[in-house]
């Protein structure tokens, strides 16, 4: 999951409703996506003024993954590790958004240890589907990559639009489609969101992401370049 600022022109009489954190005008795209690099859940319209925490917290999605509406699978066990119990399912965010039972975001801080630095890692790779579907819109709809000189009401439908296109235009879902170690990331001029900080997260939260920690430490979870990948990363530092 993803959010990104739509840069608008400054609508007649809105005075700062669309007035960002960044000194320009948008509306926010917030977007649930696929394996597939496809658009399963799209929130559009929210004014650029809001909180970028805040506009999750009351978009249609949010709400609905927070009164469990939202048609989520069952917890199950993950493949190999039935001794981690029945697991919920997660949503892979991340520093924007909020630690929830059903959402994951990485362990702050720069000085971790081993573990939390390989959740970190492997958040940060399934992570960038969702930021790869994001440029991979801006290129295709060149439109994105300026200011757009239509009402919000039309920006709303453009963008829903250019969604639904994006999927209709990719091809069908297999192996090679998925992200691998070789992906590289799309140009993305789109503006994110901002880290959300001092929100302190649930014991049932917390619980989860160590449970998907103690997962990908585990033989069951784990990928082989995993520790090349942290340990290069420490030995930079």
């Amino acid at each position: 999951m993803d959010g990104k600022h739509i840069f608008i022109q400054a609508p007649a009489n809105s005075g700062s409703l669309y007035f960002n954190y960044k000194g320009t005008f948008s509306v926010v795209l917030l977007a649930l996506v696929d394996a597939d690099y496809r658009f399963l859940v799209v929130d559009v319209g929210s004014y650029g003024s809001n909180s970028d925490g805040g506009i999750f917290a009351n978009s249609v999605l949010g709400k609905a993954l927070r009164n469990g509406t939202l048609n989520v699978p069952p917890p199950s066990e993950l493949p190999g590790a039935p001794e981690l119990g029945k697991v919920n399912h997660v949503i892979v965010a991340d520093e924007a958004f909020p630690l929830k039972p059903y959402l994951l975001r990485p362990y702050p801080g720069r000085r971790l240890p081993t573990d939390k630095r390989i959740f970190n890692y492997r958040l940060s790779r399934a992570r960038r589907i969702s930021e790869n579907v994001f440029g991979i819109l801006s290129q295709r709809f060149r439109v994105f990559q300026r200011t757009l000189q239509v009402q919000p009401s039309v920006v709303d439908k453009v963008v829903k639009a250019a969604c639904a296109l994006c999927n209709y235009l990719r091809p069908n879902g297999n192996d090679q489609n998925r992200a691998t170690e070789d992906d590289h990331d799309c140009e993305q001029p789109l503006q994110g969101f901002e880290h959300c900080r001092g929100q302190r997260a649930s014991v049932e939260a917390q619980n989860v992401r160590e449970l998907y920690k103690e997962y990908f430490n585990s033989p069951a979870g784990e990928v082989a370049w995993q520790y090349d990948h942290v340990n290069h990363a420490l030995g930079n530092r």
